[in-house]
């Protein structure tokens, strides 16, 4: 069968338009778990925030991370990020998990845009749990586990300007390893 060239061009552009609003609800629900789980004052104090839906993070001996996101300051989206990750030490399987970063002032939003950022290996966050209590590092050397995005409450605090929090989606991995998460920025056009 036959389609005509404009009718696929339609076809392809609806398609675009219903991937992009897919994406853009990825986005809202990931923010949206996390204003449930954490203290209200995050989103209604801070300067900003970084989101990030999906970071997969696996490994066999050497290990790494990825994961896109969005920046946000004073609720507004200004930006887009990337977050890489290598990792080398014990590390066995694979895993992924939502990240939020807040921002607490000006100063610390604009060291996160700078260009490029990179956390050291004592950034921490926290991760977010329903029926344990745990802790994750950006150094990997934690583990999380989420019972679900829907009941879990935390608190934390900002260390240098900033608070990280995770929310585990799925996978199983164990680790002993060294590493820091390194940022991109690219503000939105």
């Amino acid at each position: 069968m036959h389609v005509p060239t404009g009718l696929r061009g339609a076809a392809l552009v609806a398609g675009l338009l219903v991937a992009g609003a897919a994406w853009a609800d990825e986005y809202e629900s990931t923010i949206q778990s996390f204003k449930d789980a954490v203290r209200g004052e995050f989103f209604d104090n801070s300067y900003g925030y970084a989101v990030f839906p999906t970071i997969g993070k696996g490994g066999v001996g050497i290990g790494g991370a990825h994961g896109k996101g969005r920046v946000y300051r004073q609720g507004a989206h200004v930006g887009d990020t990337r977050m890489t990750q290598v990792t080398v030490g014990f590390q066995l399987g694979g895993q992924a998990f939502s990240q939020i970063i807040f921002f607490e002032d000006q100063r610390s939003f604009e060291e996160f845009t700078s260009g490029n950022f990179e956390f050291g290996a004592q950034a921490t966050a926290v991760a977010i749990t329903a029926g344990a209590s745990a802790s994750a590092g950006t150094t990997g050397t934690g583990a999380g586990v989420s019972g679900g995005t829907n009941n879990a409450k935390v608190g934390g605090d900002y260390y240098k300007g900033m608070a990280i929090f995770t929310i585990a989606k799925g996978g199983l991995m164990y680790e002993a390893t060294l590493g820091g998460q390194k940022f991109s920025y690219k503000a939105k056009e």
